[in-house]
């Protein structure tokens, strides 16, 4: 039953990564694609980790965590930057 619950989550994550996509290419302004990539790149983990439940193979784990913290970090600079007065158009 999990099995089944963690393989329609991931085929859920699939079709949300294609509309994260649409609204990265097509978003209006900087901070816009910038909260797409952010949750993108959180999306594409989440798949990691719904692979890792459905082969049962936990070597990956330890690497999603350094990306995820990564990614974070990166998101709260890009935030700053632009709160103190980076330019955007």
């Amino acid at each position: 039953m999990i099995l089944l619950g963690a393989e329609i989550a991931l085929y859920i994550l699939i079709a949300s990564m294609l509309l994260i996509l649409v609204r990265l290419f097509i978003g209006p302004s900087l901070p816009d694609r910038i909260v797409a990539l952010d949750l993108l790149a959180f999306n594409s983990l989440g798949i990691t980790l719904l692979v890792i439940i459905l082969t049962g193979k936990t070597a990956y784990l330890d690497i999603v965590i350094v990306i995820s913290l990564v990614v974070f970090i990166a998101t709260v600079a890009i935030s700053k930057y632009l709160t103190k007065g980076g330019t955007y158009d």
